[in-house]
C-alpha cells in the first residue's frame, strides 16, 4: 500500500484525531481530497476544510470509501463505532489508537478477518513531533512499514510488542500532559523569581527543548548531562537535592504507575 494514493479516514475528530490529520496534511502524505475526518458535531471540525480535509458526520460512509481507517475515539465509544462500520469493512487496513483494546478484540469485533495495527501517537502529531509506538500481530507485520512511514512523517516511531502498548500509552501519550505540568510549574517558579509570565514560559520551554535535544542528539544518559551542570556546593545541586527530598522522582514514577493501573481497568 502506497500512502499517497490511499483514501484515509480518521474516525474521531477529537484532539488526537485532528492532530494526526493536520500532521498528515502538513507533510503532504496524501493527495488533496483523500483524507476525511469524522465527528458527530461537524461544526466543531469545520475549520479542517480550509486545509483540504473532508469532514463527515457518518462513520460508515467515510469508512466505506477508505482503504485505511484510523480509529481515534474514546474506549467507551468504540463498540458503537465498530458496530457502525462493520457492515462496510472489506479489505481496509485498520489502525487503532484506542487505549485498552487489543488487536484480537478488534479483529473479532470486525468479523474475524480484519488487518489491524495498534498505534499510540500523541497530540504533538500536529507539529510533527509525536512519539508513536506501533504493534501488529504476526500475521500483519507486513503492514508495519506503511504505519512507520505514516507516523514517521509526524514524529518518531518505535515498533514494540503489543503487551507494552498500555505502558506506551502512559509514557508517550499521557506523558505530554506530565511534561506540560512540569513546564507550568517551572514557569510559576520563574514568575516568583521575578520574570514576567511570558518570559518565564519562554525560558522554561526552550530549556526543556534543549535538554531533550541533548539526549536525542548525543545519546547520553540524563545523569551525564546533569553532572555537566552541577558544581560542588553550587545552586544546581542544591536545587536538585531539595527536589529529591520533596519526592520529585518518586512522585513522577508514582504518577506514571497510577495512570498505568487506571488504564488497565478501562474497557
Amino acid at each position: 500500500m502506497e500512502i499517497s494514493h490511499q483514501k484515509i479516514c480518521v474516525i474521531g475528530g477529537g484532539n488526537l484525531g485532528i492532530a494526526i490529520a493536520k500532521g498528515i496534511v502538513s507533510q503532504q502524505l496524501v493527495e488533496k481530497g483523500n483524507l476525511t475526518v469524522t465527528k458527530r458535531r461537524l461544526e466543531s471540525i469545520s475549520s479542517l476544510q480550509s486545509i483540504g480535509i473532508i469532514t463527515s458526520s457518518s462513520n460508515r460512509e467515510a469508512a466505506s470509501v477508505a482503504s485505511l481507517v484510523i480509529l481515534c475515539v474514546q474506549p467507551k465509544q468504540l463498540p458503537q463505532v465498530l458496530e457502525e462500520i462493520r457492515p462496510v469493512m472489506k479489505d481496509q487496513l485498520i489502525i487503532s489508537t484506542v487505549a485498552g483494546t487489543t488487536i484480537s478484540e478488534l479483529i473479532e469485533a470486525l468479523g474475524g478477518s480484519a488487518s489491524v495495527i495498534r498505534a499510540m501517537p500523541n497530540t504533538a502529531s500536529a507539529v510533527g513531533q509525536s512519539m508513536t509506538c506501533l504493534a501488529a500481530s504476526a500475521e500483519d507485520q507486513n503492514f508495519i512499514p506503511l504505519a512507520e512511514k505514516l507516523f514517521s512523517a509526524i514524529g518518531d516511531t518505535l515498533v514494540i510488542e503489543e503487551r507494552l502498548m498500555q505502558a506506551a500509552t502512559v509514557l508517550g501519550a499521557s506523558g505530554i500532559a506530565f511534561f506540560m505540568r512540569y513546564l507550568r510549574a517551572a514557569t510559576q517558579g520563574g514568575i516568583q523569581m521575578g520574570f514576567h509570565p511570558e518570559e518565564a514560559q519562554r525560558i522554561a520551554v526552550q530549556t526543556a527543548k534543549g535538554a531533550a535535544t541533548l539526549i536525542l542528539e548525543q545519546g547520553s544518559h540524563p545523569e551525564v548531562e546533569i553532572d555537566k551542570v552541577t558544581t560542588p556546593q553550587g545552586c544546581t545541586i542544591s536545587g536538585l537535592n531539595e527536589m529529591e527530598h520533596q519526592g520529585f522522582s518518586s512522585a513522577l514514577i508514582k504518577g506514571l504507575m497510577t495512570s498505568f493501573d487506571k488504564l488497565n481497568t478501562i474497557k
